[in-house]
């Protein structure tokens, strides 16, 4: 006796498949967003930890300069001031009172020149911390009479332009970036053997931009972000860490025309609120 397929059963049969099609699309769908959702969770965690990384190498980059900086300053008032005041006070001994008044003079004059040299040699420590013309003048001056003292040295065709710089950053953020463009100076004469270099200033927004060119041997920016998580390269790390503190960028690159190399400085011209700090 054979058993009848009516349509209505045929009907339940193609409901139960698609159903079943369906839940297992459904599943397999939720099984895929799961994973993959693990998947980014898995990422942002590694991308965190090396983020976590590269601001531990950033801080002990920093950490560093500031500890040479001491040790430097220590060493220049230990080796020079220090000899310089004690010779002096040996011209000022308990013992002048008992010479004569031509060689209490003499004493006097010897001790008087020994502490100017030392008053003069403190006014330069001081000035390798703040030079004077930022100070009192700006960035700009203080840029342009360094490119100047470069190119009157006739090694190096070198000349700065600032077109947008009116009003002056705050003094803190002023002496960061000149040390920046010192660092990145001083690289590109010992390393690139460059023809020139050549900088410029200007606004965009509410951006101050310093861009240096140079015709030289040159970093484009993956190499400076290799350098920079890793060991050697302080001086880069340096230079990062600086501008971390302004909440500046650095982007390394050779031009299209590829004949020379643009390095380009960018930073905030206002203080960047706290709540902005994270999202930049």
């Amino acid at each position: 006796m054979f058993l009848l397929q009516t349509p209505t059963s045929g009907i339940s049969m193609v409901l139960f498949l698609g159903t079943l099609g369906m839940l297992v699309l459904t599943i397999g769908l939720i099984l895929f967003i799961i994973f993959h959702q693990r998947k980014v969770i898995r990422f942002q965690l590694r991308l965190q930890d090396m983020e976590k990384k590269q601001q531990k190498i950033l801080l002990n980059a920093s950490i560093r300069l500031q500890e040479e900086e001491r040790q430097r300053l220590a060493a220049d008032l230990h080796d020079d001031a220090g000899p310089l005041l004690a010779t002096a006070r040996l011209y000022l001994s308990e013992n002048l009172v008992n010479l004569d008044k031509a060689t209490q003079l003499q004493s006097i004059f010897q001790a008087r020149q020994i502490l100017d040299d030392t008053i003069q040699l403190i006014r330069n420590i001081s000035h390798s911390l703040m030079p004077p013309t930022l100070k009192n003048f700006g960035l700009e001056s203080a840029v342009n009479d360094l490119f100047q003292k470069i190119g009157g040295s006739g090694a190096i065709n070198a000349s700065s332009r600032f077109h947008d710089y009116k009003d002056r950053l705050k003094a803190d953020k002023e002496l960061i970036l000149f040390r920046v463009v010192q660092e990145l100076v001083n690289n590109i004469l010992k390393h690139s053997s460059s023809s020139f270099i050549h900088l410029t200033q200007n606004n965009q927004g509410d951006n101050c931009y310093i861009r240096i060119h140079h015709d030289g041997r040159g970093l484009v920016q993956s190499d400076f972000e290799k350098l920079n998580k890793s060991k050697t390269g302080l001086g880069l790390k340096n230079i990062s860490s600086r501008l971390k503190v302004v909440h500046g960028r650095i982007n390394f690159e050779k031009d299209s025309s590829q004949t020379y190399y643009k390095i380009t400085i960018e930073v905030p011209k206002e203080e960047v609120p706290e709540e902005m700090l994270y999202h930049s």
